[in-house]
C-alpha cells in the first residue's frame, strides 16, 4: 500500500475507527505518526501506542483507542485535517486558532517538533497547522 499523505491516511483510519468503536488501530509507522500519537496520549484522546510492530519490511504503530462509560463512547469526538499536501496553512503565534472554544487541540508542526496550538504559544513559535481533534 503506497500513501502519499500519511497523517490524513492516520486521521482517518483513526475516524473509522471511532465511528465502530474498536479498540485499536494500525498505522504505518513513521516519525510523523510516532510524534502524534505521543501527543494524543499525552492529552488523553489515546490510550497507548507501540512502535514494535512489523510486517515484513514496513512498520507499524498499533494504537488503543480511549472510550468512556459502559456505552462506549469515544474521547475523539472529531478531527479535522488542516493543511494538506495541495494546501499548506501555516501561522504565527497570534493566529494560533482555539479549537472549539479551548475544548479542542490544534496540532501544528514547528521548528521545534509537532506540538499543540497551547504549547506552541507558550513557547513562542508558530508553525504549520496539520489538524483540529476535539
Amino acid at each position: 500500500m503506497s500513501t502519499n499523505d500519511l497523517v490524513s491516511d492516520m486521521l482517518t483510519r483513526i475516524r473509522n475507527i471511532c465511528i465502530i468503536k474498536c479498540s485499536e488501530v494500525y498505522i504505518i509507522q513513521t516519525k510523523l505518526t510516532i510524534s502524534i500519537a505521543k501527543i494524543l496520549k499525552e492529552e488523553g484522546f489515546i490510550e497507548d501506542f507501540i512502535c514494535d510492530f512489523f510486517v515484513g519490511n514496513l512498520g507499524y504503530l498499533s494504537i488503543r483507542l480511549k472510550f468512556k462509560g459502559l456505552k462506549r463512547s469515544r474521547y475523539i469526538t472529531g478531527l479535522k485535517r488542516i493543511s494538506r499536501p495541495g494546501f499548506r496553512s501555516y501561522v504565527g503565534v497570534s493566529e494560533i486558532p482555539k479549537v472549539l472554544g479551548g475544548i479542542g487541540l490544534a496540532i501544528l508542526s514547528t521548528s521545534k517538533g509537532l506540538m499543540t496550538g497551547q504549547t506552541a504559544k507558550i513557547n513562542n513559535i508558530g508553525g504549520e497547522v496539520l489538524f483540529f481533534i476535539w
